[in-house]
């Protein structure tokens, strides 16, 4: 039993770099990704806390998306950027299951986050008059904490299985970070009943809210186009395309990699779907938020012009 489940033994994570010029210029970008998505995501928390003019559930759901995606970067990045400057590929048993518990507390919570938010907009849009009763503050802590405590939940049933199977090959996982189902293919047991519960997870945490912010934005934009004022218009477009774009650059990679059949899915592949929903979606939020909403740069206009009066 104990060749069976060497629990005291690392990971080896074989990155997602080469061993080459390009492998550098990669981890460069990578590395400049990463430090824009601090920097972005830092600054909207900020923003949303110090301006009173951002004070509203929208920006209080978007504070906690830029909390989200903080955190989800910072748990991947940094190790893969040890691992590929340090020449150092292994991750302890224990900080395997730590990053895994991070990655699907957030992934998780994120999808649902995201499915509150495009229910946010469409309160907003089509019932107006309703907003103040339907989105209330009270509504929001809800939301938040719901997202946070489902995925927190679904997060330590799926760690704690990868944790407790017998593993018997090589140690070697063929991903940056601890993915559960790259690592159940170095288990020595049948993994089917994990793999229908791999599914039942991704179609609730992830294909259902699909399902309902892609109806409830079939509702917005047929308001929209209602509309009579073409200034109502045109804020509601924008709005709607910039969390529509955030929606599917998450969203897609994330369902089509976690749908697929073991037999259909290859590493490089899934490797490379990755990055969408761990580095470049929470890079291009506060980007896509900041740059096409004018209460945002307004509020960054303001809290500079605050900074820059108080050091005179």
């Amino acid at each position: 039993m104990e060749n069976y489940n060497q629990t005291s033994t690392d990971f080896i994570l074989l990155g997602l770099f080469p061993s080459s010029r390009i492998g550098l210029f990669l981890f460069m970008l990578i590395v400049l990704i990463f430090l824009v998505a601090l920097f972005g995501n830092l600054t909207m928390i900020l923003l949303i806390c110090l301006d009173t003019h951002l004070h509203t559930p929208m920006y209080f759901l978007l504070s906690q998306l830029s909390l989200m995606d903080l955190t989800y970067i910072s748990t991947i990045v940094p190790k893969m950027a040890s691992n590929f400057l340090f020449g150092n590929k292994s991750i302890s048993f224990f900080g395997c299951g730590v990053q895994s518990f991070f990655f699907l507390t957030l992934a998780g919570a994120e999808g649902l986050l995201l499915a509150s938010m495009a229910y946010d907009r469409y309160v907003a849009i089509c019932f107006p008059l309703h907003y103040p009763m339907r989105i209330s503050r009270r509504v929001c802590v809800l939301m938040i904490t719901g997202s946070w405590i489902m995925g927190s939940i679904n997060s330590c049933a799926h760690t704690t299985y990868a944790l407790h199977i017998p593993y018997c090959r090589s140690r070697a996982i063929n991903h940056f970070f601890c993915d559960v189902p790259a690592m159940l293919t170095l288990a020595c047991m049948d993994t089917w009943v994990y793999e229908y519960t791999v599914f039942v997870s991704t179609s609730l945490f992830l294909l259902l809210p699909f399902i309902g912010i892609a109806c409830s934005y079939g509702r917005v934009l047929l308001a929209v186009y209602r509309m009579r004022s073409a200034e109502g218009r045109k804020k509601a477009y924008s709005t709607c395309s910039a969390h529509l774009t955030v929606v599917t650059f998450y969203y897609a990679p994330f369902v089509y990699t976690y749908l697929r059949p073991r037999s259909l899915r290859s590493p490089a592949e899934d490797k490379a779907l990755a990055v969408f929903y761990t580095i470049l979606t929470p890079t291009l939020n506060p980007i896509i938020y900041s740059l096409r909403n004018k209460e945002v740069t307004g509020a960054l206009r303001r809290v500079t012009q605050r900074i820059c009066s108080k050091k005179i």
